[in-house]
């Protein structure tokens, strides 16, 4: 273990892998917009159903991208790019259910991330409740 990871450093991991889910969403929505009229649903109805589907499965497409990620790697393509990794308090890897704590609270409450920036260790509220810390590798 090298150090913690800053803010920076996962703030950019962050928004690399929401583009990734963003991009993977809307590959989905792609798919719906050219198979509703051969179903035939409406503009209307499409147009709702991809609002609402961008406000309710995105985070929780978030959730299943990082917890799989977490789980097997101990980080996601974005924390792979920017040298950083998740492991338990202890230095051990994350198993799956403390992967999945912390990204459902951090697709659903990422404002508690800025906790980072106060904290000696640069946990977060998701680290704290998940008993993860996120470090910097090689």
């Amino acid at each position: 273990m090298t150090g913690y990871a800053g803010l920076v450093s996962r703030a950019m991991a962050y928004l690399l892998d929401a583009l990734a889910v963003a991009l993977l969403a809307g590959s989905g929505v792609a798919v719906l917009a050219v198979v509703a009229p051969v179903v035939g649903a409406g503009a209307r109805d499409l147009a709702d159903l991809v609002l609402s589907g961008y406000l309710v499965f995105l985070p929780g497409l978030l959730v299943v991208y990082c917890t799989l990620f977490w789980s097997l790697a101990g980080r996601t393509p974005g924390m792979a790019v920017l040298g950083v990794r998740v492991v338990r308090a202890d230095g051990r890897p994350v198993r799956w259910p403390g992967a999945l704590v912390r990204a459902l609270l951090l697709a659903f409450f990422p404002i508690g991330a800025l906790w980072l920036l106060a904290d000696r260790r640069r946990q977060a509220v998701h680290d704290k409740i998940a008993r993860t810390a996120v470090i910097r590798v090689g």
